[in-house]
């Protein structure tokens, strides 16, 4: 399990998180929604080394992993796919992949390779391709495909839906829960659209200007009105 306590960042003055503490278990997908400005990548960007906390801690099975470096952290089983599906266009869609699992063996890469193939099939047919012929939602998948490809335990994922059809997001987001669930994997979702990200978790976490300011199950989240309205604009 992930598990935050506590957490806050600031940048000089700016105070991103303050005190931020939830729980990433295994097998299913925990959402957390909020506008633009609520500290979701801030987030993100610290547990995967990216970005160093003021105080708190991340702790995954056990082991305190804040403050660690990111490649550290990769090894460790927690894989990014970054806002903006952070592929490099001029690779084929295969170089891509094989980029995320260099530092494991032969044998791990290849079974993670076949393995992405076998979730996104799309891959497959365009593995040959350079990455900046594929459409939108093909880079996503390829995004989320490379991240796979460390073997990871615990997936971040952040704002895969921007720029994105909603049918296609829906897509995406529909196969990472099913990923979840078959695989034990633990997702992190940030999601700014929050209809799609408490639809497909099972936890809800909303955040604003930094703090928690509700958790709990996610069907729960979308039902209240009020809070919607407060905090999600919707």
């Amino acid at each position: 399990m992930l598990l935050i306590e506590n957490l806050s960042v600031s940048y000089g003055a700016v105070q991103a998180l303050k005190d931020v503490s939830l729980e990433v278990p295994h097998g299913h997908v925990t959402a957390v929604i909020g506008a633009n400005g609520a500290g979701k990548s801030t987030l993100m960007r610290t547990l995967a080394g990216l970005t160093k906390p003021q105080s708190g801690q991340v702790t995954f099975n056990g082991e305190v992993i804040s403050g660690r470096k990111p490649e550290d952290i990769v090894r460790m089983g927690i894989a990014l796919v970054p806002e903006g599906r952070s592929t490099i266009p001029e690779l084929t869609v295969e170089d891509n992949l094989k980029l995320g699992g260099m530092w494991r063996s032969h044998a791990q890469r290849n079974a993670s390779l076949s393995r992405a193939y076998s979730l996104f099939p799309v891959l497959g047919e365009r593995k040959s391709m350079r990455a900046d012929t594929l459409s939108g939602g093909e880079r996503q998948q390829l995004a989320i495909g490379r991240a796979l490809m460390t073997g990871p335990q615990v997936l971040l994922l952040d704002e895969p839906s921007l720029g994105l059809a909603p049918l296609i997001v829906t897509q995406i987001l529909e196969l990472v829960a099913r990923m979840a669930w078959d695989s034990g994997l633990a997702v992190l979702l940030v999601e700014q659209n929050a209809t799609v990200a408490l639809r497909i978790a099972r936890t809800g976490v909303v955040l604003n200007l930094g703090e928690v300011v509700k958790s709990g199950p996610a069907a729960e989240i979308a039902s209240d009105e009020e809070l919607r309205h407060a905090y999600l604009g919707y």
